[in-house]
């Protein structure tokens, strides 16, 4: 995706790591040091360590970076990963939709995203377990993890029920928003048990972007969001005339047209039950 291919670009070196270098390479040369590491799992003579841009797992998307170190402080890079975060409710157990784990361009570091559709609290919690192989031996370990909502309070994903009873998670992709017609893109899938969550491609996701502190003006040439097949997301325009709160009303619809979440907005209605918020 576009999103993890121009993150991990910032930190590229230019050479390749062997599978393993030594500690002064390790010193001298880190692809991850401006990202944070939200968390390190020491398991099976191994070491873990999970990095964001953001300082915190989130409500939302976040794109994760991980390293495995052995015991001898040097990062693998032949190793295969796979992941499973798990939230324990009260009353049941739900993971959440997420990619797989690959190799970045960067020998040593793997990523992926998560999108976490609510943050834990005192009763109830994340865990990510993590399977990993290296050397044909396979290790596995779990640890509970702290996913809280995110600093601005701004919604960036929704969990909903559509029109055709499907459940369905619309997260929308990291934005940097500035007063210009900017590139917008989401990220949908559909719950087809707790446990698993299925990409959907071939609808379209309508965009109505207002600012409510203004009589909840529009803006003109937005684009709506439809599926991009290379990059594997919905991709659309989203025009800003100015800085503040903007309300991103959203609609949901089918091949066929049909809708299957959100509304028009009307001088009586002023938002939709489908959105994403942003302020800058």
């Amino acid at each position: 995706m576009k999103t993890i291919k121009t993150i991990i670009s910032i930190f590229l070196i230019s050479i390749s790591l062997t599978s393993c270098s030594d500690n002064d390479e390790n010193n001298e040369i880190d692809p991850l040091t401006e990202l944070n590491m939200l968390t390190s799992l020491q398991a099976n003579t191994h070491t873990l360590e999970l990095y964001s841009a953001q300082s915190q797992f989130t409500v939302g998307y976040n794109e994760l970076f991980i390293r495995i170190k052995d015991a001898s402080d040097m990062y693998i890079s032949d190793a295969t990963i796979s992941w499973n975060p798990v939230m324990h409710m009260t009353s049941m157990m739900h993971s959440c939709p997420k990619s797989e784990v690959s190799k970045t361009d960067d020998a040593s570091v793997y990523s992926g995203f998560i999108i976490f559709q609510m943050p834990g609290n005192d009763t109830e919690y994340w865990d990510l377990t993590i399977n990993y192989t290296v050397n044909g031996e396979s290790y596995t370990v779990t640890e509970q993890i702290e996913v809280k909502a995110p600093l601005d309070g701004m919604q960036r994903v929704s969990v909903f029920t559509g029109s055709d009873n499907a459940r369905y998670i619309l997260a929308m992709m990291p934005l940097e928003p500035k007063v210009a017609v900017n590139d917008f893109s989401a990220l949908l899938y559909k719950m087809e048990s707790m446990m698993v969550f299925s990409p959907v491609i071939n609808q379209t996701i309508a965009l109505d972007p207002r600012m409510p502190s203004m009589g909840n003006h529009s803006s003109p040439n937005n684009v709506d969001l439809t599926y991009n097949t290379t990059e594997k997301m919905y991709e659309g325009k989203l025009a800003l005339t100015m800085t503040g709160y903007w309300k991103l009303n959203l609609k949901l619809l089918n091949e066929s047209g049909d809708v299957l979440k959100g509304e028009d907005i009307t001088e009586t209605n002023l938002s939709s039950s489908l959105y994403f918020e942003i302020e800058f």
